[in-house]
């Protein structure tokens, strides 16, 4: 015997699982005389079914490498890698693990897949029976979803061909049939059906169907003795082909006579879609659809009905894709056989298919399923039951309708202009490629339909606690659809939905979510207060009174098919594309065009399939892929990772480990998302000691061998549990009241609910009752519930600005100006006067001069009364509020102080947290209800106390200077230290939107986090993403489409400014990233710089990735570089050095002695190159030093900086430098910037900036500065430059 070949693994991603044959068993065939006999008898005699071979990889043997120095053409038969079940044995051996026939290997050598039941595999590749035929039929294909114990699906792709059962064509064991059993002559009219099966992990029903079609071409003419090698080499072709990786990259296989296309998902989150998802738009009216969706939605059990069994799993499939990213989380059997249907009585939900004929049957014995009709589009009950199916909401429903109504379906409509393709495989490529755009549209949406239905679902989450509070979600919806949503709420499959959302997962509902939202809620993402209805939306509301009254109409109607909806269009039965421009852009299907798509064609596979042609194959796709790479641009990346990907793969196969290891590390640099860290893992864990070694010594599998092997391994789960939101049981502490305040969903800063517990706590023990809490919650949520009932006349709206909020309304009282009520909006009070309702302005809070509460008489009555005084009017504004006058007089004076502390520091967020506060004493006053609620209620009054307390005024310079501020921490818990800012300027590139060509400022913050705003509105742009997990220390933007960002982890992170997406990272630095420069060069392509603590400086070319310099700065400490003159200035501990491009060094400026006394170092510096300046500032010192470019030997000037303890940043604007830094203002230790004249060398501003350390400084485009400020703010500052 020889020895053995080294073990070829199986292919990690290849398509195939299993190839099985199925049919009779031979003893189980009838004979000839039985076949006479049977002649005029109707009706098809009936056979068992059984597994006849099965093919499992791989399908190189040992034996094999006693002939690896022959030419492979000359080669005679290899080994099989199958196994056959000998026709004498009986059915149940199968279950034994069936021993293989005269040519096979041993039954230990044959591994069933797991998932793959060969007992129940007969039935499924023959659900209708095996029947004899007395004709021969038409070749068949029906598609199978299995499922294992631990719910991982494979998909199966069965095909059924006819053979005739006694002709001179068919063979057993190489004789003919009547040579073995001494008959003459045949039995004609007698045709045994046989199925062969292709199990893989991928559903590729349709390439997989065009692929059993190739070879059933060979089987129908082929004798007995050559299926087995027929179907052998197919599976070992398929054996051979990976599945391609997530992207645009699809593989094309030629199978003869037809090219089959392997299409690849569209991103890792997507499922992979090789169907025709529009096939149950063609079988059921959209209001079935959505029915069927609703169904699904409620988890109900659920049985598909057709006579083609094909249908059954397609469109089963085709719901399943509807629903992405929510996942069916119960039973999966889109076919189930006649011994079967005693699946349908489980009692949990299930989705199951039937043929047609046992409708009846299932109809009668079964309680409580949704039987669904394929065929004729019919949905119906069980036992004539009514099954409680509530319907999808209203307004989501009917514009689904209308989108539906839009889709051209038939691709025959646009055909009809083209010439006829005389060529099979360019004609299949044009319906391909229509389908593509169909299945885009129809993906789009359904998703549209989800986010509708699903979108506020964020409104009530608690992303810090986990917490979802579904009874305040219910009491929003609409009356007639909360049937719906109290039923999806209860299911496992919202229950895996709300857990992607408070993980803030970024899949395709974020997404799409975030694609389609109003500028209004944009602007709510950063608004601290909370939310009541705009002038906008009740305008909207009233508007759309009569579609309300209709929809109030139809809440109790039982089915959605039944409704007919007025606004709807005819339907289409033109086929054409109906109109749908009446019904405005949110009736349309969003025009996403599909992603363009490339292909790589798989080399051809040559046999017999023995070690060396296997070898040689791998040789040519590696060959393939190679040359495909060197014919791609170098910006390319996504397509460039595919095949980095792929080729890694083949290498795996040919035994070329560490190339493989080199190809998946390039992934780094390529797309990160689609990298296969188990896979390394499992590989870097195989290497031999000798490519253990020599992997050590090459930097870039160092490193990820490190990354890898340092995974934790069994990492303790985070708790992902969604809880829901409950009233409290027993008495608070603080603490445990800030946590279930912010679970209430009522406020989330930590600050403003420390004062509200202050306030609940006025004169008691410190500590909150359960019945004090449900008090304040109850108010809370009252008043909340009347704000969403306010209603104003047109003629008042009509006063007030578009996005104005009614937040607080009086009871009816006595004023100067006539009777009515006092409303107050978040910049404003008006008089809502009686009678005759009409709007009278009492001021704006900006227009405020002085607010009294006093006591008016009235006869012999004393009452309270609230007097305003405005700038604009002589006459003072007087109100009998009666028992409400000291809420409202606390009430008027928050909300002036906030707006004044709001106009002072150019701050919209003091006049939503007033909002806040206000808001939080009403509901304060309602809990107590006692002598003391005022007092308490006091306690919120934190603007207007801080206004008393300290009434000096923003300084002037500093008023003049700022522009505006905003809050990138709004929303959370406390505020967040801004590590770095970048400003990126507007480029309108032909793939963006316009809004996404706007500037932009990204931002920073702790552990990874990166926001980016919108620089035109000052909106945010994208909420949190998460770039790492460690502190982040430089951004630069390079080749207009990337953000680089340094790491304190050592990994430079690229974001793409596109697609907002964070794929890339650069992992050649050994410790943490401290400074990036680009160099735009003449060339296309900029060069980018990095610069490490170790003394690391790496030259990038930004459009490859590519290392294209290295060099070592000594002594280490390097913390900033800086491109000037064709060099590189590099900030080090005790020194800047100056080296040229290739780390030579020019000159060096040492920290003076009279520094190296207090051991104090250098903290950056900035060139001024028209000037010949040096600017440097040393940690710990309030004092900036000057030095000559042209003598850098000469001392410095140091300029002190009055009333400053320390600096931590500066910038070069112009002929300005900005410095950051912490210092004294108005007798407090705040952040403040000084701008110096760098000609003069004198300070020309001193600015007021931040209540805390200014940490970071940024230009943008030298027309403003902007400043972030450290944790104790959060906020970022917007300067203007003179």
């Amino acid at each position: 015997m020889a020895e053995a070949a080294p073990h070829h693994p199986a292919l990690p991603s290849g398509l195939l699982e299993l190839c099985a044959l199925l049919g009779a068993p031979r003893d189980s065939l009838p004979s000839p005389e039985q076949v006479a006999q049977r002649k005029g008898v109707k009706g098809p005699s009936s056979l068992d079914p059984a597994v006849l071979s099965v093919f499992v990889p791989p399908f190189v043997m040992k034996e094999d490498s006693q002939l690896a120095g022959m030419n492979c053409t000359t080669l005679g038969k290899n080994r099989k890698r199958s196994f056959r079940k000998k026709r004498e044995r009986p059915r149940a051996e199968l279950g034994k693990g069936v021993p293989g026939g005269p040519r096979g290997p041993d039954p230990e050598d044959v591994s069933i897949p797991n998932g793959v039941d060969l007992l129940a595999l007969p039935q499924l590749c023959f659900p209708g029976g095996l029947c004899v035929a007395s004709e021969p039929r038409e070749d068949c294909v029906h598609f199978l979803v299995l499922t294992d114990v631990c719910g991982n699906r494979t998909y199966g792709v069965v095909a059924q061909y006819y053979r005739p059962l006694h002709d001179e064509y068919c063979f057993y064991n190489g004789k003919t049939h009547w040579e073995a059993s001494g008959l003459g002559g045949s039995a004609a009219g007698c045709f045994v059906p046989f199925a062969v099966c292709v199990v893989s992990r991928f559903p590729y029903y349709n390439a997989l169907k065009d692929c059993l079609s190739c070879l059933l071409t060979h089987l129908k003419f082929c004798k007995d003795f050559e299926v087995d090698n027929h179907i052998k080499d197919f599976a070992a072709k398929l054996c051979l082909i990976p599945s391609p990786p997530p992207g645009p990259l699809h593989l094309i296989f030629n199978m003869k006579p037809l090219q089959i296309v392997f299409p690849s998902r569209a991103d890792p989150e997507s499922p992979l879609i090789d169907l025709d998802l529009h096939l149950p738009l063609l079988c059921f009216r959209p209001e079935k659809v959505l029915q069927i969706l609703a169904c699904l939605l409620t988890e109900q059990r659920v049985v598909f009905f057709s006579s083609s069994w094909a249908l059954l799993t397609l469109v089963a499939e085709c719901f399943m894709a509807y629903l992405h990213p929510l996942q069916w989380q119960h039973t999966f059997v889109p076919i189930l056989s006649g011994q079967m249907l005693d699946f349908l009585m489980a009692p949990t939900s299930f989705l199951m298919g039937c043929h047609l004929d046992h409708f009846e049957e299932v109809s009668k014995e079964a309680d409580g399923l949704i039987l669904i009709n394929i065929d004729n589009g019919n949905i119906t009950y069980s036992n004539d039951e009514e099954v409680d199916v509530p319907d999808i909401p209203l307004l989501a429903a009917q514009t689904f309708i209308q989108r539906v109504q839009s889709l051209q379906l038939h691709h025959e409509l646009d055909l009809a202009h083209l010439c006829t393709s005389t060529d099979v495989n360019e004609g299949r490529a044009s319906r391909r490629a229509w389908q593509q755009q169909l299945n885009c549209q129809i993906q789009q949406m359904t998703l549209q339909l989800l986010v509708s239905i699903f979108r506020e679902v964020k409104n009530h989450l608690n992303y810090e606690h986990r917490v979802f509070n579904s009874e305040e979600f219910l009491k929003t919806r609409a009356l007639g659809d909360q049937q719906f949503y109290k039923q999806v709420l209860d299911t496992y499959m919202f229950h895996a939905f709300l857990k992607a959302r408070l993980s803030r997962r970024m899949d395709a509902f974020a997404q799409m979510d975030l694609h389609t939202q109003s500028e209004e809620d944009r602007i709510n993402g950063m608004l601290l207060s909370p939310r009541r209805p705009t002038i906008e939306k009740m305008a909207s509301r009233k508007s759309s009174a009569p579609h309300a009254a209709h929809r109030r109409m139809v809440v109790s109607m039982p089915n959605l098919q039944d409704i007919t909806v007025p606004e709807l269009p005819p339907r289409n039965s033109s086929l054409r594309k109906i109109q749908t421009m009446e019904c405005g852009s949110s009736c349309a299907v969003l025009d996403v065009p599909p992603k363009s798509t490339h292909t790589f064609k798989i080399p051809e596979i040559h046999f017999p399939l023995v070690a060396q042609c296997v070898q040689a194959f791998y040789t040519d796709c590696v060959a393939q892929l190679s040359k495909a790479m060197g014919s791609l641009a170098p910006e390319n990346s996504v397509l460039l990772a595919r095949y980095f990907y792929l080729r890694g793969l083949v290498q795996l196969m040919q035994g070329h480990l560490l190339g493989a290891l080199l190809d998946f590390q390039s992934l780094y640099k390529t797309d990160m998302r689609i990298f296969p860290a188990d896979l390394v893992q499992t590989t870097v864990e195989s290497l031999s000691a000798p490519e253990r070694t020599q992997a050590e010594r090459t930097p870039e599998l160092r490193r990820l061998i490190s990354e890898v092997m340092d995974r934790p391994v069994d990492t303790p789960k985070a708790d992902d549990r969604v809880k829901n939101f409950e009233l409290p049981k027993k008495h608070m502490q603080l603490d445990d009241f800030v946590k279930r305040v912010q679970e209430s969903g009522i406020v989330k800063d930590a600050g403003v609910i420390h004062r509200l517990f202050e306030a609940l706590t006025v004169g008691h023990q410190k500590q909150i009752d359960p019945e004090t809490f449900k008090d304040f919650y109850n108010c809370w949520k009252e008043a909340e519930a009347e704000a969403q009932e306010v209603s104003l006349p047109l003629s008042v709206m009509e006063q007030l600005d578009k996005n104005e909020c009614v937040y607080k309304l009086s009871r009816s009282v006595k004023t100067n100006r006539g009777v009515g009520k006092i409303a107050m909006t978040q910049k404003r009070l008006f008089l809502l006067t009686e009678g005759r309702p009409g709007y009278v302005e009492i001021s704006t809070f900006r227009n405020i001069e002085d607010v009294r509460s006093t006591m008016a008489t009235f006869l012999l009555l004393r009452i309270p009364t609230l007097k305003i005084k405005t700038a604009s009017k002589k006459e003072v504004f007087e109100a009998n509020l009666k028992t409400e006058c000291d809420l409202w007089h606390l009430m008027v004076k928050e909300m002036w102080a906030g707006r004044k502390l709001a106009d002072d520091h150019k701050d919209p967020q003091y006049v939503q947290q007033a909002l806040t506060h206000i808001l939080l004493m009403d509901a304060v006053v309602g809990t107590l209800q006692s002598p003391g609620a005022i007092y308490a209620a006091s306690k919120l009054s934190y603007f207007d106390r801080m206004k008393n307390e300290m009434p000096m005024a923003v300084p002037k310079t500093t008023s003049e200077t700022l522009k505006h501020k905003i809050n990138p921490s709004a929303g959370e818990t406390a505020p967040q230290a801004i590590d770095v800012l970048l400003y990126t300027p507007g480029h309108l590139d032909p793939a963006e939107k316009v809004e996404d060509a706007h500037p932009k400022l990204w931002c920073a913050l702790n552990e990874g986090k990166v926001i980016v705003f919108d620089a035109s509105s000052w909106t945010i742009h994208q909420h949190c993403f998460r770039v790492g997990t460690s502190r982040l220390n430089c951004m630069v933007m390079a080749e207009q489409s990337q953000v680089w960002v340094g790491s304190e982890d050592s990994v430079i992170y690229i974001i793409n400014i596109h697609s907002m997406s964070c794929n890339k990272q650069l992992t050649d630095h050994r410790s943490s990233v401290t400074g990036l420069a680009v160099q735009d060069g003449v060339q296309a392509t900029s060069t980018v710089y990095s610069c490490s603590t170790d003394g690391t400086v790496l030259a990038w070319n930004a459009s490859s990735l590519r290392v294209t310099g290295r060099f070592q700065v000594p002594g280490g400490g390097l913390s900033a570089i800086r491109l000037h003159g064709g060099r590189l200035w590099c900030c080090t501990g005790d020194s800047i050095l100056v080296v040229n491009m290739n780390g030579s060094p020019c000159q060096e400026l040492k920290i003076d002695r009279s520094f190296k006394e207090t051991g104090t170092s250098f903290l950056g510096f900035q060139l001024m190159p028209e000037q010949e300046q040096l600017w440097a500032a040393c940690a710990g010192y309030p004092d900036v030093y000057v030095w000559s470019l042209q003598d850098l030997a000469q001392p410095p000037q140091r300029i002190h900086l009055q009333d400053c303890s320390e600096i931590n940043c500066m910038i070069r604007v112009k002929k300005q430098i900005w410095v950051g830094a912490t210092g004294l203002s108005q007798g407090r230790l705040k952040g403040k910037i000084y701008v110096m004249d760098a000609e003069r060398r004198t300070v020309e501003k001193e600015l007021a900036a931040h209540t805390d350390t200014v940490k970071t400084l940024c230009s943008a485009e030298d027309r403003y500065v902007l400043s972030g400020a450290g944790r104790e703010e959060g906020k970022i500052a917007i300067w203007k430059v003179e």
